[in-house]
């Protein structure tokens, strides 16, 4: 087969038939969660494993967080190589325990003799009504100790490269997946492969302010390069879908190209992931900034319910925006906007 066919998929059924292809290919791969295998199947991702390879490789889990993380790494010491899905990523807190204190040390605990080969598939989102205790968003959390892999594919050819990476990975992996990404169509390898690690995308080549965003806040700011470029103004997005490792190199070359840099999260920007970008660029970059980079995430608030608050606590493409125009020193132009004044065009 020729490798360099590519096919057109969406976001949910890559990670849907990447985890197919795994578990055909090597026995010692499962996956369990919570409703791996009911008719909805974690939004598709899961459709049909337990029909194709049974209960025993498909398992349905009790709502217990903490106790299934240790059956998950119980049965990864043990010589399988579990996929625990996490459908809300607020939960994980439960497990932080497991993943941090046993998981994440465990190789390092015995020398390098042993090992943890542990994929935690989360899922994160936003949408009216999940309030303050399903739209939390921890990457942070795990980039803080090390021994833990943590990526946020944006992309369907992300997810299938990073997802296989990730099982075959002999020490723990926490792969962040944003519900809203699950629809969006991409172009993926027609042959399956594993990519590295450490990968920083640059998405859209700019001029004028780099913007730092992954997962679905790369689809925002698209949405907002598109509206920018009618006012004449060109952003750059640079997208590290390898938070740990993280390859700092294109993110840095973008701001000193550039001069301006604007940092997104899909989390607070309070000792988040934007804080860590945000230094490293001020460590590496700080003698070719024309202005003071910035950080744009969720508002310093618990996520409301409320559907206007809501739109109001995430950072989207008319907050890019805003500060983008901020940061060339122009006037924001005021004025009635309806929703598709920004487009995505996609497919990426």
């Amino acid at each position: 087969m020729n490798s360099s066919r590519r096919r057109l998929m969406s976001y949910g059924e890559t990670i849907r038939q990447t985890l197919h292809h795994a578990m055909d290919r090597d026995p010692s791969v499962l996956v369990m969660g919570i409703g791996v295998d009911d008719h909805k199947a974690v939004f598709g991702s899961t459709l049909g494993l337990s029909k194709d390879f049974g209960t025993r490789r498909v398992i349905d889990t009790p709502i217990s967080e903490a106790a299934m993380t240790g059956v998950a790494i119980g049965a990864a010491v043990g010589g399988m190589r579990p996929v625990h899905v996490h459908m809300r990523c607020d939960f994980l807190y439960l497990a932080m325990d497991q993943l941090m204190n046993l998981a994440a040390k465990w190789s390092y605990m015995f020398g390098g003799r042993m090992s943890v080969p542990l994929v935690v598939r989360c899922v994160i989102g936003r949408s009216w009504g999940q309030g303050a205790q399903h739209s939390q968003s921890l990457q942070s959390f795990f980039m803080h100790v090390p021994g833990i892999k943590v990526v946020m594919p944006t992309t369907s050819a992300d997810v299938q490269g990073l997802l296989l990476a990730a099982i075959a990975d002999p020490n723990p992996v926490l792969v962040i997946e944003h519900r809203l990404l699950y629809g969006i169509q991409g172009m993926v390898p027609s042959v399956f492969r594993a990519a590295p690690f450490g990968q920083t995308h640059v998405r859209r080549t700019g001029k004028d302010v780099t913007v730092v965003a992954n997962s679905y806040l790369v689809v925002e700011a698209l949405k907002a390069a598109e509206f920018l470029s009618r006012h004449g103004i060109d952003i750059e997005i640079v997208d590290p879908v390898s938070l740990v490792p993280l390859n700092a190199g294109p993110i840095v070359e973008s701001v000193r190209k550039t001069g301006r840099a604007l940092v997104t999260d899909t989390s607070w920007v309070s000792c988040g992931t934007s804080a860590e970008i945000a230094a490293l660029i001020a460590e590496k970059a700080w003698d070719r900034l024309r202005v003071p980079l910035r950080r744009l995430g969720n508002a310093p608030a618990t996520c409301p319910v409320s559907q206007p608050l809501e739109k109001a606590f995430y950072p989207d493409a008319w907050k890019i925006t805003r500060n983008v125009f901020e940061m060339m020193g122009r006037k924001f132009p005021e004025g009635k906007w309806k929703d598709d004044d920004i487009q995505f065009k996609g497919p990426f």
